[in-house]
């Protein structure tokens, strides 16, 4: 650390985002102090799904195994006409996925909040000030003053950081002193949300989610966790808010499925769901994440996904411009930390785009029917009743494409997982660092850690990696600490160990 300032990192907000990043940072002993408004976990839902590439990024933290048996995977999402009658079909695989999870999970947010807290209390480096608000922020050439209260005593205090994150939600302070515009991609809609917790089982009510299409009653129904259930209806604009949430008015829309004598209301609210992208997503030694950054319709039950995914972006450049801050006087700089950093907004603003974009077009469907936007989203299949994959958009172009000598059409894709043969999965094995796997001969490849270190693995994974190769078309790899790929090298004659403490200095 910096001993000019008191803390690396001050992160705002302790959500799922701002838990996440904390984390990830500790493991490289960045000290973070973390500044929460509310006192304990809201223990109501929120949040209810995520997929694969987060549980990935879960698992980098050290939680995935435990919070797998707080969550339900989910089969897959079915759009249906007002008859019933399938529209479009979103099915996920029922086995492991290939990044050794499954593709997507129910979960319950408090759960989620409970183990990223509980691992957050195992790092050291880390302070979490619950019950504190920020005030201030003065940013200066060599670190930023942060001024923050108490919010029962009133109590102020201060401290000084090399950077400050906000990952304080739609209404983030912190996004108020980056001084961003937002960019609206028009969608603005007033839903309600009612969570339900069932009394007992219900079997009939089905485990997919279900979007209902209708132009006058559009409705998603979630099989969460456990006993809990979620419905999600859109709103007229005659319809006020105090009778939205009526529980008459609720008992009467959810008679379809259910009654009061089988379900307590545990959860209502009403939501604007929007779709927007703040322009700017880092100032200086100010930045961005999560809701702070981008808001994005639920219809593809993306959102908190999103913000981890910045999270864990963000993590590993923070960490490495942190750690290298002794470097950057050296003459002979290949790529300074400023550009490094500036690789957050430019790879994730574009990426989380792509995700906003296919939920607009969702939420078209389920509003409207309307037949084109089922086969603009299937990808023009016309028949009867289509399907939906999973998009996997590549990361922004920035300046890491042309540090790295980016060539290969896999650059800026997440690197997939493979369970090696001792059972374990390989990011356990290569742990939160970078890495790269080069081919040694036809059947063979080596795999070395960021800093050069061999990673022993079993004559049958070195194989099985082998053919990953074979099936990107590359002879070698370079993946980031996030699991995307930073190079890729196709002619074993230009094969070269990627230099990765020159990356920052």
């Amino acid at each position: 650390m910096d001993k000019a300032t008191d803390f690396d990192i001050v992160i705002v907000g302790c959500g799922p985002t701002g838990a996440t990043l904390a984390n990830l940072l500790a493991q490289h002993e960045v000290s973070v102090l973390i500044l929460e408004r509310e006192q304990t976990i809201y223990n109501l839902p929120r949040a209810v799904h995520f997929d694969d590439e987060t549980m990935r990024v879960f698992q980098s933290v050290g939680i995935a195994d435990e919070l797998e048996k707080r969550t339900r995977v989910n089969p897959g999402m079915r759009f249906v006409d007002e008859s019933g009658n399938l529209l479009l079909d979103w099915p996920r695989p029922e086995g492991i996925g290939p990044h050794a999870w499954h593709t997507s999970y129910r979960l319950h947010q408090p759960d989620l909040e409970e183990l990223l807290r509980e691992q957050l209390a195992r790092h050291e480096p880390c302070t979490v000030k619950l019950g504190h608000e920020l005030v201030t922020l003065e940013q200066f050439v060599s670190h930023v003053n942060v001024g923050y209260k108490d919010v029962n005593t009133k109590e102020d205090f201060n401290c000084t950081a090399q950077y400050v994150v906000g990952c304080d939600g739609a209404n983030s302070t912190v996004r108020s002193s980056v001084n961003t515009e937002t960019e609206d991609l028009g969608f603005k809609e007033r839903w309600l949300v009612v969570d339900v917790l069932l009394n007992a089982d219900m079997p009939e009510l089905g485990d997919h989610t279900i979007q209902y299409c209708s132009a006058s009653q559009a409705m998603t129904y979630c099989r969460n966790p456990g006993l809990r259930r979620r419905w999600e209806m859109a709103l007229p604009d005659s319809l006020s808010d105090e009778r939205a949430i009526d529980d008459g008015h609720l008992w009467t829309l959810l008679s379809r499925w259910i009654t009061p004598d089988q379900a307590l209301i545990e959860r209502k609210a009403i939501y604007t769901f929007r779709s927007e992208l703040a322009r700017q997503w880092r100032r200086g030694r100010l930045f961005i994440a999560g809701d702070a950054a981008h808001l994005t319709p639920p219809f593809m039950g993306q959102g908190m996904c999103a913000g981890i995914r910045d999270a864990s972006n963000l993590a590993w450049k923070l960490s490495m411009s942190v750690n290298s801050k002794a470097k950057q006087s050296r003459q002979d700089a290949h790529f300074d930390s400023d550009s490094l950093l500036d690789s957050y907004e430019h790879e994730r603003r574009p990426h989380v785009r792509e995700y906003i974009k296919t939920a607009i077009k969702l939420g078209s469907l389920i509003n409207s029917l309307d037949r084109q936007t089922v086969e603009s989203i299937a990808s023009g299949d016309s028949s009867s009743n289509v399907r939906m994959s999973s998009i996997a958009p590549r990361l922004g172009s920035s300046a890491l494409s042309d540090f790295a000598g980016a060539e290969s059409s896999v650059v800026g894709t997440l690197f997939s997982q493979p369970v090696l043969s001792n059972g374990t999965k390989l990011d356990d094995t290569v742990g939160y660092q970078a890495f790269s796997v080069t081919r040694t001969s036809s059947k063979s490849v080596l795999v070395e850690g960021g800093d050069g270190a061999v990673i022993e693995i079993s004559d049958d994974d070195r194989n099985r990696l082998s053919q990953v190769l074979d099936e990107m078309q590359v002879q070698s790899i370079f993946v980031r600490p996030d699991r995307y790929i930073l190079s890729a090298i196709s002619d074993e004659q230009q094969i070269t160990k990627l230099d990765w403490s020159a990356l920052v200095n």
